[in-house]
């Protein structure tokens, strides 16, 4: 019993050690840069912001990287997905690219990257993105006074957003 004892305490000391030691290395990392320092687009929405810059790597191909924050909510924003779509003339999709912020829950005053390339067909007029994400408002299921009431809990609402034109110099600006 004293064996079982003294090993189980050598496994919560080791596991205690290398979080800590986790902890200490992610200290060291370099702060990241206040968004609209690197961006210069900016969208907000109810529950978050996204920076973002449009880039030309190739003739062909658009790359739409950036970052999403949630600056004021308690609650975090989940599963954060992003949808962008090349538009000809007469607003019909001619190329489309799918994506999500690197982390699945943004809590407050988190950064979370994303990144997009869309190939490009030539015939865009415009580049439009979708985001959407779930978010549950805690403020709607307190109860201020009186019996409980048989009322279903609120569950995370899909929250869906659409910003015209993204890659335009003059819309979107963050400065």
């Amino acid at each position: 019993m004293f064996l079982r004892s003294v090993t189980l305490m050598l496994v919560v000391a080791a596991l205690q050690a290398c979080a800590s030691w986790e902890a200490s290395r992610q200290g060291w990392r370099q702060p990241s840069v206040y968004p609209p320092d690197v961006y210069a687009h900016r969208v907000a929405s109810s529950h978050v912001v996204l920076y973002w810059n449009c880039s030309r790597p190739e003739p062909t191909l658009l790359r739409f990287e950036g970052v999403a924050q949630n600056l004021w909510s308690a609650q975090e924003v989940r599963f954060l997905e992003l949808e962008l779509v090349g538009v000809d003339g007469q607003d019909r999709v001619v190329a489309e690219a799918n994506g999500a912020a690197q982390d699945i829950l943004i809590h407050t005053n988190q950064i979370s990257p994303f990144r997009l390339d869309l190939r490009t067909t030539g015939n865009e007029g415009r580049v439009d993105l979708f985001y959407q994400y779930r978010f549950s408002d805690v403020e709607m299921e307190t109860k201020l006074a009186g019996p409980p009431v048989g009322a279903l809990p609120l569950f995370a609402q899909l929250q869906r957003f659409m910003a015209r034109d993204v890659c335009s110099e003059g819309k979107h600006r963050s400065r």
